[in-house]
């Protein structure tokens, strides 16, 4: 995901000179081209992500369009105060783009698990939240986000993440469906779509092979309204990310403010998991997001 961002970035950058990418020290195999064909919209603010914050701020206040760039857990929960009081506070076009999240970064521990960003940026006022599956997703995010220009998280995987779209998307809307079905609606968002798909296609019960895959790439503010949840007899959420105010908290809340009540089976993550070190797929296996735990979650859900 983090190459298609660049790539989509240099392509918009040279359409609109007011795109500014900062990065805190890191991510130079992936920014040097950006670098070089573009000096004077591009700055290292060094380890200093407060402050790179800061500068995002002001940058966007004097006009331009800044993208801060930095592995998931820097540029959110180190830098909260400056994000609600310079950014969301004056409602500043500044994007910020977490690399890794989830628990792409698991074997340095859980300093480095970005498992509670999506609770706490959908809290901040006029924050917007977007969370593509694919580089597709990820390549209509950046033209959506610079369409409209508003404070936004935009929250990536890590890198190889294969397309999960026929046809590359020229729009960002609400939801997006992977995979057509029936019965089981399955609603996901993130890296851990593709996951979700590999299970499906994969299992030997009805029940499961017969699912319908959707993602919602925009979090906040989230529109389901293509969604008709009267087609389906069970409806799942699977996010690699805390089960407490993420995807599954956003999908009560939108059929709450609607009159709307379904039973939702949330896949995601428990609070043990800050105690593991390892890598993705070894935390996925300990909190049960391995192909074999939410089949076995989704099949006693189905069976009442």
């Amino acid at each position: 995901m983090r190459d298609a961002f660049i790539r989509e970035l240099e392509v918009q950058a040279r359409l609109e000179p007011r795109v500014f990418l900062l990065t805190g020290d890191l991510g130079f195999g992936v920014v040097e081209e950006f670098s070089r064909e573009f000096p004077n919209q591009f700055l290292n603010a060094g380890v200093a992500e407060q402050n790179m914050m800061g500068l995002a701020a002001g940058l966007a206040d004097s006009g331009m369009l800044p993208f801060v760039y930095s592995i998931a857990n820097f540029p959110t929960f180190r830098c909260l105060e400056q994000i609600r009081n310079d950014v969301c506070y004056p409602e500043l076009p500044v994007t910020i783009v977490s690399i890794g999240a989830g628990l792409a970064y698991g074997s340095l521990g859980y300093s480095h698990h970005a498992v509670e960003d999506l609770s706490v940026m959908r809290s901040l006022p006029g924050m917007r939240v977007i969370s593509p599956c694919d580089p597709n997703e990820v390549k209509a995010a950046v033209r959506f986000i610079l369409n409209d220009p508003a404070p936004t998280y935009l929250r990536l995987g890590k890198n190889g993440e294969p397309s999960l779209q026929i046809t590359e998307r020229t729009t960002l809307g609400g939801t997006c469906t992977l995979r057509e079905g029936s019965g089981l609606l399955i609603l996901t968002t993130g890296a851990i779509s593709n996951d979700v798909l590999r299970m499906v296609s994969r299992s030997t019960k009805p029940a499961i092979m017969s699912a319908q895959v959707v993602s919602i790439p925009i979090v906040k503010p989230m529109d389901l309204s293509l969604i008709n949840y009267d087609e389906f007899d069970h409806i799942v959420s699977v996010e690699e990310h805390s089960i407490v105010g993420g995807l599954n908290s956003a999908i009560y809340e939108y059929l709450r403010d609607r009159n709307e009540s379904r039973r939702i089976l949330a896949i995601g993550l428990e609070d043990a998991i800050r105690h593991y070190a390892g890598s993705a797929e070894h935390l996925k296996l300990k909190s049960h997001l391995d192909r074999e735990g939410m089949e076995t979650q989704i099949l006693k859900f189905i069976s009442g």
